[in-house]
């Protein structure tokens, strides 16, 4: 069982690695639901190239993807320094429930649609190959290599507490979607949508209530991912049940157990956040 477990549990910490940093600027710009709607319009695209004839693994239908992503990232961008009427999450609630509509129109007209969603959802993480967990090693890392030598603007941006537009912030936001858009779009044809959001999210909540400065936080979510990577594993492994659903459940009853031991004193919070 442990060799068959090996190759996804790489794979879930290495979509650990990559979305607990994303999520940190997620929560600091307060863009929560921005992953997740990167996410769902990925995975129209992914729909789109099943109805064109393209198996879902396969490079074609990756490159569809992508390119509705970056689509999507770009309007984020823009949407962000631009002042509007309309408030960036309304737009990124709007683009979420739009294509997730459009995926399940799409899907429908597919064979196996209902097949389809799920797998969009939840994922297959557990026939990832050597191969998958290589190719996204060498992609993320790349990505955390862009952002380590554009951190200063990147986290001033994020962390800065400044909403400022004009064409330089304009590019940088554009560089941080962008990427983003690429993670999103590798991670959702291996772990689906739901496990591709609470790698984003939870972890990176955990290392915000627990730590102090970025490097404490993101120490802390990479732990506290690659923990419940390890509890929903085995989860699934015993109970026989999906294993991407599994994990995400995981992420849930965690955080609720230390929801509940921070209410009521049997968890204690560092010094510096109480």
């Amino acid at each position: 069982m442990l060799d068959l477990l090996a190759l996804p549990f790489l794979a879930c910490l290495i979509l650990t690695g990559i979305h607990a940093y994303l999520g940190l600027h997620v929560l600091a710009r307060g863009v929560i639901f921005v992953d997740l709607a990167l996410a769902q319009v990925a995975a129209l695209g992914l729909t789109l190239a099943l109805l064109a004839g393209h198996p879902l693994q396969s490079d074609a239908a990756w490159w569809y993807a992508l390119t509705f992503a970056v689509g999507a990232a770009l309007l984020f961008a823009v949407t962000r320094v631009r002042r509007a009427p309309i408030p960036q999450e309304a737009i990124i609630g709007i683009v979420y429930a739009v294509s997730a509509a459009l995926s399940v129109l799409v899907v429908d007209r597919a064979p196996q649609g209902a097949e389809h969603i799920k797998q969009l959802l939840v994922g297959s993480i557990l026939t990832v190959t050597g191969a998958d967990v290589a190719a996204l090693a060498l992609l993320y890392t790349l990505v955390g290599a862009v952002h380590w030598l554009f951190r200063r603007p990147l986290l001033a941006l994020s962390f800065g507490g400044r909403d400022v537009g004009g064409p330089r912030v304009l590019a940088w936001d554009a560089l941080f979607y962008g990427s983003f858009a690429l993670v999103v779009t590798s991670s959702v044809r291996v772990a689906g949508v739901l496990l591709v959001f609470s790698y984003l999210i939870v972890p990176a909540l955990a290392g915000v209530t627990l730590g102090g400065s970025v490097l404490a936080r993101l120490l802390i979510g990479w732990s506290f991912g690659a923990l419940v990577s390890v509890l929903g594993m085995v989860a699934s492994a015993a109970l026989d049940l999906p294993t991407g659903a599994t994990i995400v459940c995981a992420f849930g009853v965690i955080l609720l157990v230390f929801g509940l031991g921070f209410r009521y004193g049997l968890v204690a919070r560092p010094k510096a956040l109480r």
